[in-house]
């Protein structure tokens, strides 16, 4: 009979054997990431442990919502690398503690809500961008070390890596057709795991890779001098940092949401992030965000609550203090063949399959973040490019819908009925639309059907003012909204606007 209780999340039915074995699994898959980054950046393998540690317990309790999985990402450690080298690890700390107040400010502020400004094509590409990374990333452990050189593995190392992974996967791949009282990524690493161990197979182990025995995070107040100097060094690092990870976090918090149709809350996954990374520069960590493909595990093992990222995170914290000789036996064959599995869950497949529907700026936009992705590792830039173009590709079709329609009346006055948004990118085709030489004395330019957008649109009309006015011409503006009017208020001080009010055809009323 199944378990049920509720954990912070009161409205919602908690399966507690589906969450613990989830648990299991996300941190079983946590660890070796974390540690890979942590040694890519020159840090103490344990910074790594602890930082999934910390950043999994405080957002999987505190986060914007269940399922999301947060820990030691690569996205924000890359960032941390320069500093790293040029100035040392406590840097590193004061940075990771600046740049967790600048997400916590993110959030009070509510600021999370411009992640909605990120397209779908961008989302695509981001994921599949992701998806290609977390695949590419796996081939590394295909590679061993030889006179202090990476080469491939050949011969029977590299067969019986490669047949341990084929392994792995296709019990990910066929146990959920017979059963799903477990996660098939688990049931695969233990399986990998008993089977190396019974048989005495020599193969490739966490242990190869570094050890992970520790204590609990010591409280640490980095070792630095608290100048304005230091500010300026590390605050464009904790910046770049603080925003990479909330680009990351926020993208997977929408990613989750879609997958399990709730949603989450992006404000409160920016303060429980913030915090995280806080606590992080004072407990020798290295910072974080939520990790995609440890989120898919977790999600793919069954997980809708927050005690999954609980149990991860606690997991790790007694492998640390307690675990680590079994853990360091795991073969790294069979968490390849779980990542592998996640990367292609990951992948957006269905973006090949509605390919020949999508606009071609659409797939350039996808096409380009993907690349970007997989070329830079660069999550935050490469949306934030994606974003760009496809503001600019609005920007231009919305700008070719401005038109006007012009009639004379029996009054012998000149109608130019406006349609469509006038803002920069219109502002020329605009100007285009009027015959001002040959028009009557007396024109009317109704915007009943447009909208006047911002200070360039302003600078339009002004300037259509001034040249009829220039050749003794009447102008009379009609229906602007009250925020136009608005707008057009609050230039007064910078431009000299020219509105001639007639109260026969009820100027600037609508």
């Amino acid at each position: 009979m199944k378990q049920y209780f509720n954990l912070f999340d009161f409205t919602q039915k908690v399966n507690y054997k589906t969450e613990v074995l989830a648990g299991l699994t996300v941190a079983m898959t946590m660890i070796p990431e974390s540690l890979s980054f942590a040694i890519l950046a020159g840090f103490p393998p344990l910074v790594g442990l602890y930082a999934a540690f910390i950043m999994g317990l405080v957002t999987a309790i505190f986060g914007g919502r269940p399922g999301l999985v947060s820990g030691g990402a690569g996205a924000t450690v890359i960032v941390l690398i320069a500093l790293m080298k040029s100035n040392g690890l406590e840097y590193v700390f004061a940075a990771v503690a600046l740049a967790g107040i600048l997400q916590i400010l993110v959030g009070l502020f509510k600021l999370g809500k411009f992640i909605r400004l990120v397209p779908q094509p961008v989302m695509f590409g981001f994921v599949n961008g992701l998806a290609i990374i977390i695949f590419m990333s796996q081939l590394e452990q295909f590679k061993t070390v030889v006179n202090g050189e990476s080469v491939w593995l050949s011969g029977s190392p590299l067969y019986i890596m490669a047949g341990l992974v084929l392994l792995t996967i296709a019990i990910v791949l066929f146990l959920p057709k017979i059963t799903k009282a477990v996660p098939a990524s688990l049931v695969a690493i233990i399986v990998v795991f008993g089977l190396v161990l019974g048989l005495g197979i020599e193969t490739k182990t966490v242990a190869d890779i570094t050890s992970i025995s520790g204590g609990f995070p010591p409280f640490h107040i980095p070792n630095i001098e608290w100048t304005l100097e230091t500010l300026q060094l590390v605050f464009p690092y904790a910046l770049i940092m603080a925003s990479v990870g909330l680009t990351e976090g926020l993208l997977t918090l929408n990613l989750v949401d879609e997958i399990t149709g709730t949603k989450g809350k992006g404000n409160r996954e920016c303060i429980a992030q913030g915090s995280a990374n806080l606590l992080n520069g004072f407990f020798f960590g290295m910072g974080g965000c939520p990790m995609i493909a440890q989120t898919l595990v977790n999600l793919s093992a069954g997980s809708r609550a927050r005690l999954s990222g609980i149990v991860a995170a606690l997991t790790i914290l007694v492998i640390i203090l307690f675990g680590a000789p079994v853990i360091e036996q795991l073969p790294i064959a069979a968490l390849v063949g779980v990542m592998i599995m996640v990367a292609i869950g990951t992948f957006e497949w269905i973006s090949f399959r509605i390919i020949n529907k999508m606009p071609k700026q659409d797939i350039f936009v996808g096409v380009l973040v993907a690349v970007i992705t997989i070329l830079l590792h660069n999550l935050a830039l490469a949306v934030l490019i994606g974003v760009i173009i496809s503001a600019l590709v609005f920007a231009w079709e919305s700008a070719k819908r401005i038109r006007a329609k012009k009639y004379i009346d029996e009054k012998g006055i000149k109608h130019y009925e406006i349609y469509g948004p006038l803002f920069f990118g219109s502002t020329t085709a605009f100007a285009e639309k009027f015959d001002i030489a040959n028009d009557p004395n007396e024109v009317i330019v109704d915007f009943k059907e447009s909208k006047i957008a911002d200070m360039s649109a302003i600078d339009a009309v002004n300037k259509l003012t001034e040249r009829y006015a220039k050749i003794g011409k009447k102008i009379h503006l009609r229906h602007l909204s009250a925020d136009c009017r608005q707008l057009l208020h609050n230039a007064d001080d910078v431009i000299d606007i020219n509105i001639i009010e007639d109260p026969t055809y009820k100027v600037a009323i609508d």
